[in-house]
Protein backbone atom coordinates (compact mmCIF):
# COMPACT_ATOMS: atom_id res chain seq x y z
CA UNK A 1 0.00 0.00 0.00
CA UNK A 2 2.99 2.06 -0.16
CA UNK A 3 1.68 3.86 -3.02
CA UNK A 4 -1.05 5.14 -2.17
CA UNK A 5 -1.25 8.86 -1.28
CA UNK A 6 -0.51 9.36 2.95
CA UNK A 7 -3.83 10.76 3.95
CA UNK A 8 -5.74 7.60 2.75
CA UNK A 9 -2.95 5.35 3.99
CA UNK A 10 -3.94 6.85 8.14
CA UNK A 11 -7.45 6.90 7.20
CA UNK A 12 -8.57 3.19 9.02
CA UNK A 13 -12.03 2.68 6.96
CA UNK A 14 -9.98 2.69 4.14
CA UNK A 15 -9.76 -0.83 3.51
CA UNK A 16 -13.63 -0.29 3.47
CA UNK A 17 -13.90 1.39 0.85
CA UNK A 18 -15.38 0.04 -2.74
CA UNK A 19 -12.76 -1.72 -4.72
CA UNK A 20 -13.76 0.56 -7.70
CA UNK A 21 -13.08 3.95 -6.02
CA UNK A 22 -10.18 6.16 -7.96
CA UNK A 23 -7.37 6.62 -5.84
CA UNK A 24 -4.93 8.06 -8.44
CA UNK A 25 -5.53 9.67 -12.05
CA UNK A 26 -2.85 10.80 -14.76
CA UNK A 27 -3.40 13.01 -17.82
CA UNK A 28 -1.70 10.68 -20.33
CA UNK A 29 -2.20 12.65 -23.41
CA UNK A 30 -3.79 15.84 -25.00
CA UNK A 31 -6.81 14.86 -27.41
CA UNK A 32 -7.68 17.29 -30.30
CA UNK A 33 -11.91 16.90 -30.87
CA UNK A 34 -13.24 18.14 -34.17
CA UNK A 35 -16.88 18.76 -33.41
CA UNK A 36 -19.45 21.91 -33.71
CA UNK A 37 -16.34 23.64 -32.33
CA UNK A 38 -12.89 22.18 -32.04
CA UNK A 39 -11.48 21.82 -28.59
CA UNK A 40 -9.14 19.46 -26.03
CA UNK A 41 -9.83 17.36 -23.72
CA UNK A 42 -7.63 15.10 -21.41
CA UNK A 43 -6.47 11.45 -21.61
CA UNK A 44 -6.39 10.54 -17.93
CA UNK A 45 -4.88 6.78 -16.79
CA UNK A 46 -7.34 5.72 -13.51
CA UNK A 47 -6.24 3.41 -11.04
CA UNK A 48 -8.56 2.10 -8.70
CA UNK A 49 -7.95 0.75 -5.31
CA UNK A 50 -9.11 -3.11 -6.69
CA UNK A 51 -6.39 -2.21 -8.87
CA UNK A 52 -8.21 -1.82 -11.79
CA UNK A 53 -6.37 0.93 -14.44
CA UNK A 54 -8.51 2.54 -17.40
CA UNK A 55 -8.58 5.40 -19.66
CA UNK A 56 -11.31 8.33 -20.00
CA UNK A 57 -11.35 11.52 -21.67
CA UNK A 58 -12.34 15.03 -20.15
CA UNK A 59 -12.66 18.44 -20.87
CA UNK A 60 -11.60 21.29 -18.59
CA UNK A 61 -15.20 22.13 -18.31
CA UNK A 62 -15.99 18.88 -16.82
CA UNK A 63 -13.06 19.46 -14.12
CA UNK A 64 -14.75 23.20 -13.45
CA UNK A 65 -17.86 22.03 -12.90
CA UNK A 66 -16.66 18.82 -10.54
CA UNK A 67 -14.90 21.46 -8.40
CA UNK A 68 -17.71 24.07 -8.33
CA UNK A 69 -20.01 21.13 -6.73
CA UNK A 70 -17.98 19.95 -4.77
CA UNK A 71 -17.43 23.63 -3.33
CA UNK A 72 -20.95 24.08 -2.37
CA UNK A 73 -20.58 20.67 -0.73
CA UNK A 74 -17.53 21.15 1.18
CA UNK A 75 -16.19 24.55 1.23
CA UNK A 76 -19.54 26.43 1.81
CA UNK A 77 -18.46 30.30 1.79
CA UNK A 78 -16.16 31.50 5.07
CA UNK A 79 -17.08 28.77 7.33
CA UNK A 80 -15.18 27.17 9.66
CA UNK A 81 -13.53 24.34 7.91
CA UNK A 82 -13.21 22.15 10.74
CA UNK A 83 -17.25 21.61 10.60
CA UNK A 84 -18.01 17.24 9.99
CA UNK A 85 -18.81 17.96 6.19
CA UNK A 86 -16.24 20.03 5.39
CA UNK A 87 -12.78 19.91 4.06
CA UNK A 88 -10.40 22.15 2.50
CA UNK A 89 -10.35 21.51 -1.49
CA UNK A 90 -7.51 21.86 -3.53
CA UNK A 91 -7.15 24.43 -6.30
CA UNK A 92 -8.40 24.30 -9.37
CA UNK A 93 -6.28 25.97 -12.34
CA UNK A 94 -8.78 29.01 -13.43
CA UNK A 95 -9.91 29.64 -16.83
CA UNK A 96 -8.01 30.76 -20.08
CA UNK A 97 -10.55 33.06 -22.52
CA UNK A 98 -7.38 34.06 -24.61
CA UNK A 99 -5.05 31.85 -26.46
CA UNK A 100 -3.64 28.77 -28.53
CA UNK A 101 -6.23 25.91 -27.35
CA UNK A 102 -3.47 23.51 -28.01
CA UNK A 103 -0.64 25.58 -25.99
CA UNK A 104 -3.78 26.12 -22.78
CA UNK A 105 -4.29 22.28 -22.76
CA UNK A 106 -0.37 21.47 -22.45
CA UNK A 107 0.18 23.93 -20.11
CA UNK A 108 -2.49 22.65 -17.87
CA UNK A 109 -1.65 19.34 -17.95
CA UNK A 110 0.88 19.56 -14.76
CA UNK A 111 -1.46 21.61 -12.95
CA UNK A 112 -4.43 19.32 -13.26
CA UNK A 113 -2.05 16.59 -11.98
CA UNK A 114 -1.25 18.13 -9.16
CA UNK A 115 -5.46 18.87 -8.51
CA UNK A 116 -6.22 15.42 -9.07
CA UNK A 117 -3.67 13.71 -7.04
CA UNK A 118 -4.78 16.07 -4.00
CA UNK A 119 -8.24 15.58 -4.52
CA UNK A 120 -7.95 12.03 -4.69
CA UNK A 121 -5.76 12.49 -1.54
CA UNK A 122 -8.66 13.95 0.49
CA UNK A 123 -10.36 11.78 3.71
CA UNK A 124 -12.11 8.83 2.67
CA UNK A 125 -15.51 9.89 2.99
CA UNK A 126 -15.14 12.73 0.50
CA UNK A 127 -14.26 9.99 -2.42
CA UNK A 128 -17.62 8.62 -1.84
CA UNK A 129 -19.37 11.16 -3.12
CA UNK A 130 -21.34 10.54 -6.06
CA UNK A 131 -19.98 13.59 -7.91
CA UNK A 132 -16.01 12.39 -7.71
CA UNK A 133 -16.99 8.84 -8.40
CA UNK A 134 -18.92 9.80 -11.58
CA UNK A 135 -16.11 12.06 -12.82
CA UNK A 136 -13.30 9.50 -12.64
CA UNK A 137 -16.39 6.56 -14.05
CA UNK A 138 -15.20 5.01 -17.38
CA UNK A 139 -18.28 5.54 -19.39
CA UNK A 140 -19.48 3.48 -21.83
CA UNK A 141 -18.19 5.65 -24.40
CA UNK A 142 -14.82 6.28 -22.31
CA UNK A 143 -14.46 1.83 -23.05
CA UNK A 144 -15.29 2.23 -26.47
CA UNK A 145 -12.61 4.77 -27.66
CA UNK A 146 -8.90 3.76 -27.30
CA UNK A 147 -6.74 6.26 -29.14
CA UNK A 148 -4.06 4.34 -31.43
CA UNK A 149 -1.51 5.97 -28.96
CA UNK A 150 0.02 8.14 -26.08
CA UNK A 151 2.52 10.79 -26.19
CA UNK A 152 3.46 9.36 -22.31
CA UNK A 153 2.35 6.35 -22.90
CA UNK A 154 1.96 10.02 -28.45
CA UNK A 155 -1.21 11.80 -29.30
CA UNK A 156 -3.64 10.34 -31.90
CA UNK A 157 -2.70 11.29 -35.67
CA UNK A 158 -4.50 11.03 -38.52
CA UNK A 159 -3.85 8.60 -41.35
CA UNK A 160 -1.15 10.07 -43.97
CA UNK A 161 -1.11 8.35 -47.37
CA UNK A 162 2.60 8.23 -48.32
CA UNK A 163 2.72 7.48 -52.12
CA UNK A 164 6.27 5.62 -53.02
CA UNK A 165 8.21 7.14 -56.12
CA UNK A 166 8.07 3.32 -57.75
CA UNK A 167 5.67 4.70 -60.73
CA UNK A 168 3.36 1.00 -60.75
CA UNK A 169 2.10 2.62 -56.96
CA UNK A 170 1.69 5.80 -57.93
CA UNK A 171 -0.16 4.73 -61.24
CA UNK A 172 -2.34 2.32 -58.98
CA UNK A 173 -3.41 4.54 -56.18
CA UNK A 174 -6.85 5.91 -56.61
CA UNK A 175 -6.28 9.57 -57.24
CA UNK A 176 -8.12 12.66 -58.66
CA UNK A 177 -6.94 15.95 -60.57
CA UNK A 178 -8.11 19.15 -58.70
CA UNK A 179 -9.90 21.17 -61.74
CA UNK A 180 -10.54 24.10 -59.17
CA UNK A 181 -9.37 25.89 -56.30
CA UNK A 182 -10.52 25.11 -53.22
CA UNK A 183 -10.16 26.91 -49.79
CA UNK A 184 -10.94 24.84 -46.68
CA UNK A 185 -13.03 26.49 -44.20
CA UNK A 186 -12.07 24.69 -41.13
CA UNK A 187 -8.95 22.43 -40.26
CA UNK A 188 -10.76 19.48 -41.07
CA UNK A 189 -11.16 20.96 -45.04
CA UNK A 190 -8.23 20.28 -47.33
CA UNK A 191 -7.17 23.27 -49.59
CA UNK A 192 -5.99 22.49 -52.68
CA UNK A 193 -4.96 24.22 -56.67
CA UNK A 194 -5.63 23.55 -59.87
CA UNK A 195 -3.35 21.11 -61.27
CA UNK A 196 -2.42 18.93 -58.05
CA UNK A 197 -3.15 15.35 -57.83
CA UNK A 198 -5.09 14.49 -54.42
CA UNK A 199 -4.63 10.32 -53.77
CA UNK A 200 -8.07 9.55 -52.12
CA UNK A 201 -8.20 7.57 -48.89
CA UNK A 202 -12.19 7.01 -48.84
CA UNK A 203 -15.71 8.71 -49.21
CA UNK A 204 -17.38 10.48 -46.62
CA UNK A 205 -20.63 11.34 -48.29
CA UNK A 206 -22.47 11.32 -51.83
CA UNK A 207 -20.28 14.68 -52.34
CA UNK A 208 -17.28 14.37 -50.01
CA UNK A 209 -14.00 12.69 -50.59
CA UNK A 210 -11.15 12.44 -48.05
CA UNK A 211 -7.45 12.69 -49.35
CA UNK A 212 -3.99 13.65 -49.24
CA UNK A 213 -1.60 16.26 -50.98
CA UNK A 214 1.88 17.30 -50.17
CA UNK A 215 1.32 15.32 -47.11
CA UNK A 216 -1.70 17.00 -45.97
CA UNK A 217 -4.80 14.54 -45.19
CA UNK A 218 -8.23 16.44 -45.60
CA UNK A 219 -12.02 16.20 -46.87
CA UNK A 220 -12.91 18.21 -50.30
CA UNK A 221 -15.75 18.51 -52.53
CA UNK A 222 -16.13 16.06 -55.19
CA UNK A 223 -17.06 18.67 -57.34
CA UNK A 224 -13.93 20.65 -57.24
CA UNK A 225 -11.71 17.53 -58.87
CA UNK A 226 -11.86 15.45 -61.68
CA UNK A 227 -11.81 11.50 -60.78
CA UNK A 228 -8.41 9.54 -62.29
CA UNK A 229 -8.82 6.66 -60.86
CA UNK A 230 -11.86 6.04 -58.67
CA UNK A 231 -11.80 4.47 -55.02
CA UNK A 232 -12.50 0.40 -54.70
CA UNK A 233 -16.30 -0.22 -54.09
CA UNK A 234 -15.62 -1.00 -50.40
CA UNK A 235 -14.04 2.45 -49.60
CA UNK A 236 -16.69 4.50 -52.11
CA UNK A 237 -19.49 4.01 -50.35
CA UNK A 238 -19.68 6.04 -47.38
CA UNK A 239 -23.58 5.82 -47.01
CA UNK A 240 -23.61 1.46 -46.60
CA UNK A 241 -23.60 1.59 -43.00
CA UNK A 242 -25.46 3.11 -40.56
CA UNK A 243 -24.87 5.86 -38.20
CA UNK A 244 -24.54 4.16 -35.11
CA UNK A 245 -21.85 1.84 -36.99
CA UNK A 246 -19.36 4.32 -37.91
CA UNK A 247 -15.56 4.04 -37.44
CA UNK A 248 -13.28 6.22 -35.40
CA UNK A 249 -12.50 9.19 -37.85
CA UNK A 250 -15.58 8.94 -40.06
CA UNK A 251 -17.86 12.45 -40.41
CA UNK A 252 -21.26 13.37 -40.21
CA UNK A 253 -22.35 16.23 -42.30
CA UNK A 254 -24.53 19.24 -41.31
CA UNK A 255 -26.47 21.07 -44.43
CA UNK A 256 -26.46 24.62 -43.58
CA UNK A 257 -27.80 27.97 -45.47
CA UNK A 258 -27.13 31.74 -45.22
CA UNK A 259 -29.87 33.57 -46.12
CA UNK A 260 -28.84 37.12 -47.77
CA UNK A 261 -30.64 39.53 -50.04
CA UNK A 262 -28.25 38.46 -53.10
CA UNK A 263 -29.27 34.92 -52.16
CA UNK A 264 -29.32 31.44 -50.43
CA UNK A 265 -25.65 30.14 -49.74
CA UNK A 266 -25.61 26.11 -49.16
CA UNK A 267 -22.75 24.62 -47.23
CA UNK A 268 -22.23 20.98 -46.01
CA UNK A 269 -20.34 21.02 -42.84
CA UNK A 270 -18.63 18.02 -41.99
CA UNK A 271 -17.50 17.09 -38.37
CA UNK A 272 -16.75 14.25 -36.18
CA UNK A 273 -19.95 13.55 -33.95
CA UNK A 274 -22.32 11.21 -34.08
CA UNK A 275 -25.46 11.76 -35.60
CA UNK A 276 -27.16 11.38 -32.44
CA UNK A 277 -25.58 14.42 -30.55
CA UNK A 278 -27.00 17.24 -29.42
CA UNK A 279 -24.94 20.47 -29.97
CA UNK A 280 -25.51 23.21 -27.60
CA UNK A 281 -26.96 26.64 -28.94
CA UNK A 282 -23.68 28.32 -28.46
CA UNK A 283 -21.32 25.60 -30.61
CA UNK A 284 -23.85 26.48 -33.15
CA UNK A 285 -23.88 30.31 -32.94
CA UNK A 286 -19.20 30.05 -32.92
CA UNK A 287 -19.58 27.32 -35.69
CA UNK A 288 -21.83 29.29 -37.87
CA UNK A 289 -19.62 32.34 -37.69
CA UNK A 290 -16.93 30.75 -38.56
CA UNK A 291 -18.34 28.94 -41.89
CA UNK A 292 -19.97 31.69 -42.94
CA UNK A 293 -17.35 34.59 -42.06
CA UNK A 294 -20.09 37.10 -42.20
CA UNK A 295 -19.83 40.54 -40.74
CA UNK A 296 -22.71 41.65 -37.60
CA UNK A 297 -24.62 39.74 -35.43
CA UNK A 298 -26.41 36.49 -36.92
CA UNK A 299 -29.46 34.62 -36.06
CA UNK A 300 -29.79 30.60 -36.03
CA UNK A 301 -32.93 29.55 -37.41
CA UNK A 302 -34.79 26.15 -38.65
CA UNK A 303 -37.49 25.39 -40.61
CA UNK A 304 -40.90 23.97 -38.69
CA UNK A 305 -42.60 20.92 -39.68
CA UNK A 306 -45.32 23.68 -41.75
CA UNK A 307 -42.19 25.10 -43.30
CA UNK A 308 -41.90 28.09 -41.46
CA UNK A 309 -38.37 29.79 -40.25
CA UNK A 310 -38.49 29.74 -35.95
CA UNK A 311 -35.16 31.46 -34.66
CA UNK A 312 -33.11 29.94 -31.97
CA UNK A 313 -32.58 31.48 -28.89
CA UNK A 314 -31.11 28.46 -26.71
CA UNK A 315 -30.14 25.02 -25.85
CA UNK A 316 -33.93 24.47 -24.98
CA UNK A 317 -34.86 25.84 -28.81
CA UNK A 318 -32.08 23.72 -29.68
CA UNK A 319 -33.81 20.68 -28.43
CA UNK A 320 -36.78 21.40 -30.38
CA UNK A 321 -35.37 21.25 -33.75
CA UNK A 322 -33.72 18.05 -33.14
CA UNK A 323 -36.84 16.60 -32.06
CA UNK A 324 -38.73 18.05 -35.30
CA UNK A 325 -36.13 17.03 -37.54
CA UNK A 326 -35.89 13.32 -36.28
CA UNK A 327 -39.58 13.16 -36.46
CA UNK A 328 -39.42 13.87 -40.47
CA UNK A 329 -36.82 11.60 -40.77
CA UNK A 330 -38.94 9.57 -42.56
CA UNK A 331 -40.16 12.04 -44.58
CA UNK A 332 -36.82 13.57 -46.23
CA UNK A 333 -34.36 11.28 -47.45
CA UNK A 334 -31.17 12.29 -46.31
CA UNK A 335 -27.84 10.71 -46.61
CA UNK A 336 -27.46 7.95 -43.28
CA UNK A 337 -24.19 10.22 -42.20
CA UNK A 338 -26.22 13.74 -42.74
CA UNK A 339 -27.67 15.09 -39.48
CA UNK A 340 -31.74 14.72 -39.93
CA UNK A 341 -31.89 18.98 -38.94
CA UNK A 342 -31.03 21.76 -40.84
CA UNK A 343 -29.29 25.39 -39.83
CA UNK A 344 -30.75 28.39 -41.42
CA UNK A 345 -29.04 31.48 -41.00
CA UNK A 346 -30.00 34.80 -41.40
CA UNK A 347 -28.95 38.66 -40.20
CA UNK A 348 -29.88 39.11 -36.40
CA UNK A 349 -32.15 42.22 -37.40
CA UNK A 350 -33.99 40.94 -40.50
CA UNK A 351 -37.12 40.03 -39.35
CA UNK A 352 -38.88 39.87 -42.61
CA UNK A 353 -37.78 35.90 -42.99
CA UNK A 354 -40.00 34.64 -40.35
CA UNK A 355 -44.09 34.41 -41.13
CA UNK A 356 -45.14 36.40 -38.56
CA UNK A 357 -45.28 39.64 -36.87
CA UNK A 358 -43.10 40.51 -33.79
Amino acid sequence: MSSLPKQLRDESDFDQLPHDIPISATIADIEEKKGFIDYYRFVMEVRTRGGSKYLIYRRYSQFFNLHSELELKYSPGDQDLSGPNTCRLPTLPGKVFIGNKKEIAENRIPELNTYMKRLLGLPTWVLLDDAIRMFFYQTETDSQYQPRALRRLRPPTRRVKTVKTNQTDVFSSPRAEVVFDFSGSGRLELSMKAGEVIFLLRRVNTDWLEGTVRDRTGIFPESFVKIIKPLPESDSDGESGGASGKGAGSYSCLRCYLLTPQGVDTRDVCVEEDIATQPSYKELLARMRDVFKVDGNIALNYRDPEGDLVRLLDDGDVALMVADGRGQRSKVKRPVNQFPWELHVTAASDLSVYNTEI
